[in-house]
């Protein structure tokens, strides 16, 4: 686990817990600050030239972790089915144009439908991919999300759902992403991530807090060490079972991001080695 004597060497921080910077102030300030990892969101690559992201990226010595985000399969439209997975094969293209090795996926859900049916949606989705996957050599990495989100942005509520889908359809392409806001409150969670890393399937590990009170469901989630979480434990859990990637710092937090940005990121530098 982290201590203060720790180095940075596998920090990674996703751009939208630096959500009022560009592109290439998130790539140029994680450089300078000696953050290594980026994980980036989709919506800042529109209207740019990928090349000259990678070629950016190559400069200032930065890894891409993953793409920040594909999925939102399930639908009661077939046609709108048919475009989520036009949308993640572009997902899957931008992620090889900028050397990212996996696309996150939140993988949706249909208020119209039972869970039971987007989860299936779900799968058969993924599995529609795993050709254009394997040629780009790209991972997809299944997020469970928290269950208040089950309605509209995830039928993936918990990692047990998780490891069946990715176990259902047993290719090296297909994984887990674990992010502790969403996995914290579960029971199982020590054995469903021991299940996870049994498989090989932990692809990704995302880290923040859950503040009380909590006054937003999604932008306010706090850094490590403010909140309730205890993230150490879980890192423990999930190196035990064989994860030793970066450690994705993803924090939607309107309090943080309507401060200075830089004394921000000495902040999260700060969390990352006390908390983690």
């Amino acid at each position: 686990m982290a201590t203060p004597l720790d180095n940075l060497d596998r920090l990674c921080v996703h751009t939208q817990t630096n959500k009022p910077w560009d592109l290439k102030s998130c790539i140029e300030a994680y450089a300078k600050a000696g953050i290594r990892g980026i994980s980036i969101w989709r919506h800042l690559l529109e209207d740019q030239d990928l090349e000259a992201v990678r070629q950016l990226l190559s400069a200032r010595n930065m890894q891409v972790v993953a793409l920040v985000r594909g999925g939102f399969f399930p639908s009661t439209d077939p046609e709108k089915r048919q475009h989520a997975l036009e949308d993640n094969r572009l997902a899957i293209a931008q992620a090889a144009a900028i050397g990212a090795p996996q696309v996150v996926l939140v993988c949706g859900a249909d208020p119209g439908q039972s869970l039971e049916t987007s989860r299936k949606q779900i799968q058969e989705g993924i599995t529609a991919l795993l050709s254009e996957a394997a040629t780009a050599g790209v991972k997809l990495a299944i997020e469970p999300l928290h269950p208040m989100y089950a309605g509209d942005k995830s039928a993936v509520t918990t990692l047990a759902e998780a490891n069946t889908i990715a176990e259902n359809i047993n290719s090296p392409w297909v994984g887990v992403a674990l992010d502790v806001y969403h996995l914290w409150w579960d029971q199982d969670l020590e054995s469903e991530i021991k299940r996870c890393g049994k498989n090989g399937n932990i692809f990704a590990f995302h880290v923040c807090d859950w503040n009380v009170p909590t006054v937003d469901m999604l932008t306010d989630r706090g850094l490590m060490g403010e909140g309730c979480i205890d993230v150490k434990q879980i890192r423990g859990w999930v190196e035990g079972s064989g994860f030793d990637g970066f450690i994705e710092v993803e924090v939607f937090s309107e309090r943080h991001w309507n401060s200075d940005q830089n004394q921000y990121l000495e902040k999260i530098k700060t969390a990352y080695l006390k908390h983690t």
